[in-house]
């Protein structure tokens, strides 16, 4: 099977496209076509691979790479028997001559939109797509957003066997790309609060162009480290040993996933400490694997960081029990075959085929 797999708005290296699904796609034998931003992230492309180099949509820059999206996917999907697409933005670039076509969904309607997206026309247009193209979901809170049913593939990690590094007492990590809303004003007081007791803080994610000043004021004050983008694989590593793995997003409404640096920390045997998102919350008490703390309550996150420092045989045993969550129940490997599975059966069966879906055309005029 011949697969395009394409995205404008994500890393090339993002864990979920990249060293999931990819990766999934080539030990089952398959042929993978990559449109990406290689050059704009500093990327070289896996020798496996085609690639099609493309400008990243991000920010308010998007027309370049909108305008380049038509063309790459034109080329992309030459001879291939499956086209995948992970941003809301390309649907409305697919050529018109495509095989079976895939949209991943994850993350709220509009989310990449840099401006204010009405709900109703956001949810038009997904109502449209899903009659046009094929579906997956990247959690289960998806499902009240779409009339039809569609397979879920989760977002999970690669977990060792074998539990890492117990807890270590001098360091905390937050894995993940930093903003406002995801509590990037309450890491910063954070890391100043556990300073003093010899803790630092690791950040290990791209960040909004909004908060990139507080961070690198932070970092020149030498409050954090703070070290960009990093490869989800790497970045796993770097978390591991860390007294806790911090998950601080602001309250929002409406249901939400369970964040995945959750996981991620789990993977790697460290507790965690997350604001009461209901998701991310109800699986951490269910587990034992950590602390729940009030939103923007930075007091308490300092206080749950120290008290797992002076309790290791406790932070040990939290960090076992994530762990073993993790790899019973949120390990990729056992979520592979079903998601290559689901593309083998639809290759080459398109739902519609030639269309545009023009309704995405005016919700990103809006």
């Amino acid at each position: 099977m011949r697969v395009c797999v394409a995205t404008i708005v994500h890393h090339p290296e993002d864990a979920r496209i990249a060293h999931r699904q990819i990766r999934a796609l080539l030990d089952a034998g398959h042929d993978i076509t990559y449109v990406a931003p290689f050059t704009d992230c500093n990327v070289t492309p896996d020798p496996r691979i085609r690639a099609i180099d493309v400008p990243r949509a991000i920010g308010n820059h998007r027309r370049r790479a909108l305008k380049a999206a038509r063309g790459a996917l034109s080329r992309g999907v030459e001879g291939a028997d499956l086209l995948i697409v992970y941003d809301p933005e390309l649907l409305s670039r697919l050529p018109r001559r495509r095989p079976a076509t895939v949209w991943d969904v994850r993350g709220e309607a509009g989310a990449t939109s840099p401006r204010r997206v009405l709900p109703s026309p956001a949810r038009r247009a997904e109502a449209r797509a899903e009659h046009r193209l094929r579906l997956i979901l990247a959690d289960d809170s998806y499902r009240d957003r779409f009339s039809l049913p569609h397979p879920v593939v989760p977002d999970t990690a690669c977990v060792p066997e074998n539990p890492p590094a117990r807890p270590g007492r001098d360091r905390v990590v937050h894995i993940g790309h930093l903003s406002e809303a995801g509590g990037v004003a309450e890491l910063i007081e954070t890391a100043r609060r556990l300073l003093p007791h010899g803790i630092r803080l690791d950040l290990i994610g791209s960040a909004d162009a909004g908060v990139r000043p507080l961070l690198r004021d932070a970092q020149r004050e030498g409050l954090l480290d703070w070290y960009g983008y990093v490869p989800n694989r790497h970045a796993l590593r770097m978390a591991e040993g860390a007294i806790a793995g911090l998950s601080l997003p602001r309250d929002a409404p409406g249901r939400r996933p369970v964040p995945a640096k959750i996981i991620d920390y789990m993977s790697r045997g460290v507790p965690v400490v997350t604001t009461p998102l209901p998701a991310g919350a109800a699986l951490v008490e269910r587990t034992g694997c950590g602390v729940v703390v009030p939103f923007g309550d930075v007091g308490a996150v300092a206080r749950a960081v120290l008290a797992l420092r002076d309790d290791p045989t406790g932070a040990a045993e939290m960090g076992g029990r994530g762990h073993a969550e993790a790899l019973a129940h949120h390990n990729w490997p056992d979520h592979a075959g079903a998601f290559v599975g689901q593309l083998e059966e639809w290759a080459g069966r398109p739902v519609t085929s030639g269309l545009e879906i023009g309704l995405l055309e005016a919700w990103h005029a809006i």
